[in-house]
């Protein structure tokens, strides 16, 4: 908040499902400001972020300001809105350089068209995964030298209850928090690059609840946060089946060893659900 009201464009840094694009929205919300999200990839253009002159109309009445179509860096320039890039260090080094301009001056030449002037509350809010070097570019200096870095974490295990809690609308305790704690698991694991996000325990969750009610299995009461010795079988196969399909797709094993996502996750079923309450058990 205080870096964006002080004026300045900001790089948030940190994996994904940490809510980075949740807090813009709800700052954008509460100041009334339009919310312009870019998806940032290798097909984006220089084009394709300022914007172009309608080619049927080119044609019929030649190049003129009122054939132009606004690209999002335009369109939130005008409008004063915050422009978002998502996974900026994916999109090419010319489009980059396209925003240099439009952070150093706050306005921008654009060819038959004229000068666009950006609005105070313009900002261009820009995110990047640090742990994912696939189909990516190191950003150059000029951009990191024009930009306020955040780097963000996950959240606590209490917070990240409360989003499933508030995501999904299930209010089983037990469910709740052995899905967290499953899901936190993979990122504590040596054996694992990157772990799930908060995303992949809103899944599990819901997926989980799914599979119980088609196989006829109740949900244990138990509200403890760390699991009982006692649970039911046919409730922790459920909870393996859900946690295989939520999570297999969503942590990435370190490509060193042999592991398949299947076993890791498998291990940490039973480390949750097995030896930890083996281990509390008195003697």
């Amino acid at each position: 908040l205080a870096t964006v009201a002080a004026g300045r464009d900001v790089l948030l840094e940190g994996p994904p499902g940490t809510s980075k694009s949740t807090m813009l929205r709800s700052i954008t919300s509460e100041w009334g400001i339009p919310f312009v999200f870019v998806e940032g990839n290798a097909d984006l253009t220089p084009t394709q972020l300022v914007g172009h002159h309608n080619p049927s109309r080119v044609l019929r009445e030649d190049y003129s300001a009122g054939n132009f179509v606004a690209g999002p860096l335009v369109e939130a320039m005008r409008t004063g809105g915050f422009l978002y890039i998502e996974e900026l260090n994916r999109a090419p080094e010319d489009t980059l350089n396209t925003l240099l301009t439009a952070m150093a001056e706050r306005r921008i030449a654009v060819p038959r068209v004229g000068v666009v002037e950006a609005l105070p509350t313009f900002r261009i809010v820009a995110s990047m995964n640090p742990f994912d070097n696939v189909g990516t570019i190191r950003l150059p200096d000029s951009v990191h030298d024009r930009l306020c870095r955040i780097a963000i974490g996950y959240q606590d295990a209490e917070a990240e209850r409360g989003i499933v809690v508030q995501r999904t609308g299930i209010e089983s305790a037990r469910l709740v928090a052995d899905a967290v704690a499953l899901t936190r698991a993979t990122r504590e694991r040596d054996d694992v690059r990157q772990g799930s996000s908060v995303r992949g325990a809103i899944d599990l969750t819901v997926i989980a609840t799914q599979l119980a009610t088609l196989r006829d299995v109740a949900l244990p009461e138990a509200p403890a946060l760390t699991p009982p010795r006692d649970l039911p079988a046919d409730y922790t196969g459920v909870v393996l089946d859900a946690l295989l399909v939520a999570l297999s797709g969503r942590i990435h094993v370190d490509e060193t060893l042999a592991a398949t996502p299947e076993a890791v996750l498998h291990e940490v079923w039973e480390d949750h659900f097995l030896l930890n309450p083996s281990a509390a058990k008195p003697g």
